[in-house]
């Protein structure tokens, strides 16, 4: 077996290639019946014109004097260089053909296999000034060529694309040992064609619920080649693992059904029975502390965990977190499960008193809410880490692809993309290593590496979110980041999913009003989304108010009325429309009906903002659904705002207790 390629297959920045390498290392795993040789050459290009070309290097040379009976190519890399891109990017296909035909020539019984490229990271000094696109470009050329020559493609990428931690070199381009290690099991593992038998992803469970009115998607891994049946209700389905592995079986959409089902799922020499499956609507709960805080902790939750009814068709995956993100330092295996990305494990369970006193208390009374006014089964999936910043949960690429956040991966834990809190908690929880790559769920892309790769594409309903405690510092970063992340997540999952968020609470913490303000304006610029309002549960002093069960209900209410279309207001009043005659203003709201005091007595929370930057309480009244304020002669007023204290009870609310919004508007 030769292994083709540049620095990465010669072992570059390796203490010991012969020993390290990817080629060394796969000699390993194959054993003594393949004599595998390392014909890498740092610094090669597949290009004839460029400006290492391949096959004028000794390397090459030595190659076809090998005249192997299999060949790994992996070529690519260097190609992305200015010096030959730009100029001969149109010769590459037909040059990758010639090697192909080069070698075909040397022994026409020749295996051969092309590797689709190993990662470029964003520490490469060249990333943002087109290597990143160049790189994306050649990566389809290569599945062109493989296409073409009907040649086997083994997939460098995908094992590798979220691991920085395994590339230390300045150019982020050359793996460590460990890194050379992963490469050699992949390609062993498509040599081998051994894949570790029939697998599911950590989704597929028994007691799981699966989305109603789609199609039902199974999908996993097994040996090369072999054949998978499943066997759902009264159809079966087969299917053939790729070479790659990978199969995948899809029956017709189901309508809701509590019926137990079994579903069994076979492969040559593996089953597995997935037992105790419903038809219904899955959601999933995401975001920070918030999210995460349990039934049991919540105000009122003992009485919830008391009437938990394994009976009913609710079922709960509680994806926990390896290590909590506290005030502590990790352990080494707590370190290592965070570098693997093995950080969040868990399995679907029933409604039991033990799994809902656990549960997301949010999570949890939105999913009894759902599933007690739709009558139907519901899952619910919790995914959350305390102290997490939204950009910890974004894509790699989405982040990598955008210039005004792609800086954040250069030495996040010293970046004002991250708030200092977050940057202070991470030192403490990493204080055990010296592994300045050493990954952590605050790091950019973390969480969504680890767990929300994982779990896409399973089809779900919807989301709900409740995370900005840890980006509430940043208003104006936030108000960018949230839409593109929005758009990352229904790209993940091919779908304009509904998303519902809540708006953070009130507490004494200066910024949390304008926070709160950009909050609410992005219902206007990110579409299918909705706000539950919180501002009236919080505690002063402490983030994790306890009076967790309203803002469940307020979800379950965004969900009732916008996704299941229900009658009744989804939210409390929000801001519509401002007018000023002289010295009268009137304010208009969306969901309006019913608008009062939530205690009974005068309005209170609105503030007049004068040209001198003060802001002066406003005598407020309800005429017709609408607010009123009279504007003191003396003042010179240029904006309403309403709820501005970072901890307020301003009581405006609708007929339905719902409160009002956090706003600042001014005079047009």
């Amino acid at each position: 077996m030769a292994c083709i390629g540049n620095s990465v297959t010669f072992g570059w920045g390796l203490d010991n290639p012969d020993k390290d390498s990817y080629p060394a290392q796969l000699q390993q795993l194959l054993g003594h019946h393949y004599q595998v040789k390392n014909f890498g050459h740092n610094g090669a290009t597949l290009l004839k014109k460029g400006h290492n070309p391949y096959y004028k290097t000794p390397a090459f040379q030595q190659l076809l004097l090998f005249r192997p009976d299999i060949a790994i190519i992996h070529l690519g890399l260097n190609d992305t260089d200015p010096r030959n891109y730009p100029s001969y990017r149109d010769e590459f296909i037909p040059d990758y053909n010639w090697l192909i035909d080069t070698l075909k020539k040397q022994n026409p019984r020749m295996q051969i296999f092309i590797c689709r490229l190993t990662p470029i990271f964003t520490g490469h000094s060249r990333f943002l000034s087109s290597t990143s696109e160049w790189y994306a470009d050649l990566q389809k050329r290569i599945e062109q060529i493989a296409a073409v020559n009907q040649l086997p493609l083994i997939d460098l990428n995908a094992p590798l694309h979220n691991r920085p931690d395994l590339f230390p070199d300045a150019a982020t381009l050359h793996p460590n040992a460990a890194g050379a290690g992963i490469i050699a099991q992949t390609v062993y593992d498509h040599i081998s064609g051994n894949f570790g038998g029939l697998k599911l992803p950590l989704l597929f469970t028994d007691n799981m619920v699966l989305q109603r009115d789609r199609y039902v998607k199974f999908y996993g891994t097994a040996n090369a080649f072999q054949t998978v049946s499943i066997r759902f209700g009264n159809q079966q389905k087969n299917a053939k693992a790729g070479f790659n592995g990978k199969w995948e079986i899809t029956f017709p959409a189901r309508t809701a059904s509590a019926v137990p089902e079994t579903i069994l799922i076979k492969s040559e020499h593996n089953s597995i029975l997935l037992k105790n499956v419903l038809i219904g609507d899955v959601w999933l709960c995401s975001g920070q502390s918030n999210m995460y805080f349990s039934v049991k902790e919540s105000l009122g939750g003992d009485s919830l965990v008391r009437v938990a009814d394994s009976t009913r068709p609710l079922r709960l995956l509680k994806l926990k977190p390896f290590a909590e993100t506290d005030n502590r330092s990790w352990t080494a295996a707590e370190l290592s499960k965070a570098n693997q990305l093995d950080f969040f494990s868990g399995s679907w369970q029933q409604d039991r008193s033990k799994e809902a006193a656990a549960f997301s208390a949010i999570g949890y009374v939105f999913a009894q809410k759902i599933q007690q006014e739709m009558n139907i089964p519901i899952g619910i999936i919790e995914i959350a880490v305390g102290g997490s910043p939204l950009i910890s949960w974004v894509s790699r690429n989405t982040l990598q692809g955008n210039p005004l956040f792609e800086p954040a991966f250069d030495n996040w834990r010293r970046s004002d993309y991250i708030m200092q809190w977050c940057r202070d908690r991470a030192d403490i929880n990493l204080r055990n290593t010296q592994n300045k790559l050493q990954r952590h769920p605050y790091e950019p892309a973390y969480n969504f590496e680890a767990a929300i790769e994982k779990l896409a594409p399973f089809p779900v309903k919807g989301i709900l979110w409740y995370q900005g405690e840890s980006d509430a510092d940043n208003a104006a970063l936030y108000e960018k980041l949230f839409p593109v992340f929005v758009a990352d997540w229904r790209a993940a999952w091919n779908q304009n999913l509904p998303f519902y968020y809540v708006q953070l609470s009130s507490i004494n913490r200066p910024s949390w009003n304008y926070f709160r303000d950009v909050q609410r304006k992005l219902l206007s610029t990110v579409p299918n989304t909705g706000m539950a309002v919180s501002s009236d549960l919080g505690d002063p002093s402490d983030v994790h108010y306890k009076n967790k069960i309203p803002v469940g209900l307020r979800m379950a209410k965004l969900a009732l009325t916008r996704t299941y279309h229900r009658a009744g207001l989804p939210a409390g009043p929000l801001f519509q429309s401002m007018k000023r005659v002289h010295n009268q203003v009137e304010i208009r709201f969306q969901y309006a009906d019913g608008l009062q005091t939530s205690d009974n007595r005068e309005i209170t929370g609105f503030c007049i903002l004068t040209n001198n930057g003060h802001f002066v309480p406003a005598h407020a009244r309800v005429q017709q659904n609408k607010i009123c304020i009279r504007l003191p002669e003396h003042l010179k007023a240029i904006a309403i705002a309403y709820g501005w204290e970072p901890f307020t009870r301003a009581n405006l609310v609708n007929k339905d207790q719902l409160p009002a919004s956090t706003f600042l508007e001014y005079f047009k």
